[in-house]
């Protein structure tokens, strides 16, 4: 059996304002040749598909053109469960519709997507239950059992662990819990079966990409460790952390396949892929491959120590010439408006400048170079320092800008 993971798609993200639609039409296409050129047989979609519980029309028309293509009219099976970002309501919409062609969708830990009876040459779902199925795909004599466990927050899972607990107890507690919920899962696995687990978690001693990803754990009090994983999966496919990145310390083979786009300069420079394996029900460990991905532009920062002149030179040169860019600039005053509108007529890439003054002292250089950033652009780094280096939400943003922009222009602590 061959598998395709992918996950974190955040179909309908931005970047500091700048549409990434076109990128994601182009991984779309992308992912759905590997699908059809490797002869696929389930695609494991694990969560964050979408930005935001509201996504933009053009994502969700994306999101429902890329289960068309990747279901191959129900030949391929594929299995969408819901990240954090995603509204699992949203998200699992469509499903009578997808039921008719193999696709499984969970948005809830306890979603039980039902048993789909066997038609010639079409994916069944044998046996299923609240965050289970068995898969039978056409041309393989034999099926997978896929274990299901979309984002488990406390009121996705409807369980409280405790308020009075500590941050260190609480991350045990909740540890124990997705361990619990896995392990009674895995009873539904069998010798003759291919076995897989689906889930988007963070796990203790993943990397993460800082302003990238939206922590779904306060401190350490949500983050799993590797032992609650399944021992008895062949494959765990994991979503949340934008990094391609095996999870060594787990029980069995664990992989986090990462986004297909770089989504903040916190990840520049990071390839990224998709995960193909293949396994067998009595293999004692699948063959893993990434596939690298070229779709989407990349990330780079320019760091012009030769002034202004030095990032026209670069721009007539055409360098990276198909990259979003964050512009450091250095110059021995600050920029007038003049001067930024002129460096933002250059070029439609560049994403952020900031000026770093030569020649004086450090408080002035820092003071004129939040000079020239957006009132957005402050309060996002402001909100960093204070947190660890995460950003904030997008609701948390325009709640500022709302207020900022309020009539007596003053803003509460």
């Amino acid at each position: 059996m061959r598998i395709l993971h992918t996950s974190d798609w955040h179909l309908g993200r931005t970047l500091e304002g700048r549409s990434r639609q076109p990128e994601h039409e182009q991984f779309v296409d992308e992912i759905c040749d590997i699908a059809r050129r490797e002869q696929v047989h389930i695609v494991l979609i694990t969560g964050d598909v979408f930005d935001g519980v509201n996504p933009p029309a053009a994502a969700e028309d994306l999101y429902y053109d890329a289960l068309a293509r990747l279901c191959d009219g129900g030949r391929r099976a594929v299995v969408v469960i819901a990240g954090n970002h995603d509204n699992p309501e949203r998200l699992c919409a469509v499903r009578p519709l997808a039921d008719r062609y193999g696709i499984t969708l969970l948005g809830y830990p306890y979603d039980d997507p039902g048993v789909l009876a066997p038609a010639t040459g079409r994916v069944a779902r044998l046996q299923a239950g609240p965050g289970w199925a068995e898969i039978g795909v056409p041309g393989l004599d034999y099926s997978a059992v896929v274990l299901a466990l979309p984002y488990p927050s406390e009121s996705r899972l409807n369980h409280v662990l405790a308020d009075t607990l500590g941050e260190d107890k609480l991350q045990v507690a909740y540890s124990t819990r997705i361990g619990q919920w896995l392990a009674g899962q895995a009873s539904h696995y069998r010798p003759d079966t291919v076995r897989l687990a689906a889930s988007h978690i963070f796990v203790a001693g993943g990397l993460e990409s800082i302003d990238s990803e939206r922590p779904i754990h306060m401190g350490g009090a949500y983050a799993v460790e590797p032992g609650a994983l399944p021992a008895a999966a062949q494959y765990v496919a994991l979503g949340h952390l934008h990094r391609p990145q095996p999870v060594r310390a787990a029980p069995a083979v664990t992989r986090y396949a990462g986004a297909p786009l770089a989504f903040s300069f916190s990840e520049e420079g990071q390839a990224k892929s998709v995960v193909l394996v293949d396994v067998e029900p009595e293999s004692t460990a699948p063959h893993i491959e990434e596939i690298p991905l070229s779709a989407g532009k990349p990330l780079v920062t320019w760091r012009a120590t030769g002034g202004l002149a030095q990032v026209e030179r670069w721009v007539q040169e055409g360098r990276d010439k198909s990259a979003w860019v964050n512009v450091e600039v250095h110059v021995p005053h600050p920029l007038t408006a003049e001067e930024v509108q002129k460096l933002r007529t250059m070029r439609e890439g560049f994403v952020q400048i900031r000026p770093v003054i030569t020649g004086s002292d450090g408080l002035a250089t820092e003071a004129a170079a939040r000079q020239q950033l957006s009132l957005e652009e402050q309060f996002v780094r402001f909100y960093a320092q204070r947190h660890a280096g995460a950003p904030p939400s997008p609701e948390l943003v325009r709640l500022f800008l709302e207020l900022a922009e309020s009539d007596d222009g003053e803003v509460d602590a």
